[in-house]
């Protein structure tokens, strides 16, 4: 029989404890009136460590349950990563290109201001204040009422341990993928994001050799999500060459983008062995 604990220290009375910081960050940069690109970068973070935080209680929560609020917070993030798609897009476009010139017109940052625009509409029709305080209510009082009490210690340790394994198995399919099978490598970037910030959620409840691999597990996130940012953006730009003044611009850019992506690609490969 498992030997009762407090309640102040189970899992069921701790979600909020976790949970409350990020929404107030997701709702501090969701309420500016005029959001930069590193305002949609950092609303586009707490939405997705929100997600891994449910992730992490939903064997507590029930799949349906945390499935369901997971999937809101994914159509929220993706409302601000259209508009982060683009600051990257004039990013790396802006480095200079083999001439020594600038890639990034008039037009693409045209399609910035208007993604961002969008984004705007797109999160204030979503209501998040309203929404993501509805959703800590909702699920603090599931949790809360349920007569099973979890040791937070124990969550922490087992999903973290989920978390590895499939990142495990996700580095597997990515050495195994063809070369441009991008899709393999993306789901090690999403494993090793959800591997961290585990990581840096249950840090006081961890062994020591857990936190060790904070560092190579920040570079292997690192190195994948350059390679992503490469990816997204020549699919990106691809479908659409109305920002481009003509079309040898655009096979211009992309040709570059092309070389980038293959570039980081090779570094990243580097981190899978």
């Amino acid at each position: 029989m498992t030997k009762s604990t407090d309640p102040a220290e189970s899992a069921q009375s701790q979600f909020a404890h976790y949970a409350r910081p990020l929404v107030d960050e997701a709702l501090t940069r969701a309420a500016l009136v005029d959001p930069n690109a590193d305002d949609f970068h950092k609303l586009r973070i707490a939405l997705r460590r929100l997600r891994t935080l449910l992730w992490a209680w939903r064997p507590l929560l029930g799949r349906d349950a945390a499935e369901r609020e997971r999937a809101f917070l994914k159509r929220a993030a993706a409302a601000a990563g259209e508009a982060r798609d683009w600051d990257i897009a004039v990013k790396l476009l802006g480095a200079q290109d083999e001439a020594g010139e600038s890639l990034a017109g008039e037009r693409l940052e045209a399609a910035r201001r208007e993604a961002r625009a969008r984004a705007a509409v797109t999160l204030s029709a979503a209501d998040l204040k309203h929404a993501l305080r509805e959703m800590l209510h909702a699920t603090n009082r599931a949790l809360n009422t349920s007569s099973q009490r979890t040791p937070v210690k124990r969550l922490a340790r087992e999903r973290v341990d989920d978390a590895r394994r499939a990142l495990k198995q996700r580095r597997r399919r990515a050495e195994k993928a063809k070369r441009g099978d991008y899709a393999a490598w993306h789901e090690v970037r999403k494993g090793a994001k959800k591997l961290r910030y585990l990581l840096e959620f249950f840090g006081p409840e961890l062994k020591a050799r857990d936190i060790d691999r904070l560092e190579s597990l920040k570079k292997l996130q690192k190195r994948f999500g350059k390679l992503n940012d490469a990816v997204a953006t020549e699919q990106l730009l691809a479908a659409h060459p109305e920002v481009f003044a003509d079309s040898a611009s655009a096979e211009t850019a992309l040709a570059a983008l092309k070389r980038e992506r293959k570039r980081r690609r090779r570094a990243a490969a580097k981190s899978l062995h």
